[in-house]
């Protein structure tokens, strides 16, 4: 059985392999990886299916950052894509020097700024705890992106937070 719903991260296609260890394959999951989970969790907030679970793999958590900061990303993007593009995958992969490039599909600046501006919101995410779905948090220990402290304090109330330390993860 596959997992009902995987959503792959900015810049990657078909990355869920990566998460193999820790992805619930059946008809009642649904995860996603940094900008996936955004996606992955507005799917299970508006789908009529059933959903048991709810995996938010390093979720895309910028609402701590202020608006210079995100207009910037975006003016550097905008300016050279490749660029930015490769020290983000960077990023991503630290502190590993895992080959992730099978799974590289370049992102749009409307992506970006989507993954920027998005504000997770505490009733939202409410509400699918109310309607019974499990939701879990996997962060990496020395995520160079997002702010993993922030990420788990917004979160604790509402899902179980996983860290996943071992180096060779990409989280």
């Amino acid at each position: 059985m596959i997992s009902k719903s995987f959503f792959s991260g900015f810049c990657f296609s078909n990355e869920s392999e990566l998460f193999d260890e820790y992805i619930i394959r059946n008809d009642f999951t649904i995860s996603g990886f940094s900008y996936g989970a955004i996606k992955a969790f507005e799917e299970a907030l508006n789908t009529q299916d059933r959903v048991d679970k709810l995996q938010l793999f390093s979720p895309a958590f910028f609402q701590n950052f202020d608006e210079k900061f995100k207009r910037t990303q975006l003016m550097y993007f905008k300016k050279d894509e490749n660029t930015y593009v490769q020290t983000f995958l960077n990023n991503v992969i630290y502190p590993s020097n895992k080959d992730i490039s099978k799974y590289f599909k370049l992102g749009t600046a409307q992506e970006l700024e989507e993954l920027l501006t998005y504000v997770w919101n505490e009733e939202k995410l409410q509400k699918l705890v109310d309607k019974g779905v499990k939701i879990e948090v996997y962060l990496g220990a020395d995520d160079k992106i997002i702010d993993s402290l922030k990420v788990k304090e917004f979160f604790q109330k509402f899902a179980t937070i996983y860290y996943i330390k071992e180096k060779g993860h990409l989280l």
